[in-house]
C-alpha cells in the first residue's frame, strides 16, 4: 500500500455530520430571493464547492440572474451562523477515533473546507476539535486564491508540512469536486464517503480510487 504520509480530509459530510444545514440554508436563500430549487438539486450542484461559487454556478444552471448571487450569498452567511449557533454538531460515526489513530501513526491530518475561515472555526469550536490534537491544520476557502476543483488547498496543505511528493497524500470527500481536487493534485489516494451530500452513483463519475460508507473505513488501508 502506499506510504501516505499526508491525510487532507473534508469536513462537513465527510468528517463532521452536521446535518447537510448548509445545504438546507442554501435552498432557503436561494428560494427566498424568488427562485425554486430542490435541496436535491442544490446537493448535486453545489457540493463541496466554496459558495459564493456554488450559488453562481447554481443561478446559471438554473437560468437565473447571476447578478443575484452575491446577495443571496450575503444572505446565506448571515443564516448560516444563526443555523449554526442552534445546531448540534457531531462527529461522523468513528471519526474521531480515526483522526487519533492517524496522528499517532505520525501521519499528518489537514481539514479543508469550501466554507469561510470563520464558519470552520465555528464548527471546530462546537465539536472541541483541538489543532495538534486531532488535525494539524485547518485550510479554508479563505486561504487560497482559486476553490475546489484546484488542488491550491492540497498544494498549500503539502507546502506547510515539506510534503513534496503527491503520491504521499490521501485526500477524501463526500463530493464528486473532492475527488476532482485529490485528482487535479496528483494525490496517491482518493477517497469518496458516502456519510455526507452525495450518492455512490454520483461519486462514481469521479472514479476515487474507494468508496467508503465513513471515512474510519480506510483505517483497513493504511
Amino acid at each position: 500500500m502506499k506510504n501516505i504520509e499526508l491525510l487532507v480530509l473534508d469536513m462537513a459530510g465527510t468528517t463532521i455530520d452536521e446535518d447537510n444545514v448548509v445545504y438546507k440554508t442554501l435552498t432557503q436563500s436561494v428560494n427566498n430571493h424568488g427562485y425554486h430549487v430542490t435541496l436535491e438539486k442544490v446537493l448535486s450542484s453545489c457540493a463541496g464547492m466554496e459558495k459564493l461559487e456554488a450559488i453562481t454556478s447554481l443561478l446559471k444552471e438554473i437560468g437565473g440572474n447571476e447578478e443575484d448571487a452575491f446577495v443571496i450569498f450575503q444572505n446565506f452567511s448571515e443564516q448560516l451562523k444563526e443555523a449554526y449557533q442552534k445546531l448540534e454538531v457531531k462527529p461522523i460515526n468513528g471519526t474521531e477515533n480515526f483522526l487519533l489513530k492517524m496522528k499517532a501513526q505520525h501521519k499528518k491530518v489537514v481539514l479543508n473546507t469550501g466554507y469561510t475561515s470563520e464558519i470552520a472555526h465555528q464548527l471546530l469550536d462546537k465539536l472541541q476539535w483541538k489543532e495538534n490534537i486531532h488535525f494539524d491544520a485547518l485550510i479554508t476557502a479563505d486561504d487560497v486564491s482559486e476553490s475546489r476543483p484546484s488542488p491550491d488547498m492540497i498544494n498549500l496543505a503539502m507546502k506547510k508540512f515539506n510534503i513534496t511528493e503527491p503520491e504521499k497524500v490521501l485526500k477524501a470527500g463526500d463530493s464528486v469536486i473532492d475527488i476532482e481536487e485529490g485528482k487535479n493534485a496528483g494525490c496517491g489516494l482518493t477517497i469518496a464517503v458516502l456519510s455526507g451530500a452525495q450518492s455512490r452513483t454520483e461519486l462514481e463519475k469521479a472514479h476515487p480510487d474507494y468508496i467508503f460508507n465513513t471515512i474510519s473505513e480506510a483505517e483497513d488501508i493504511l
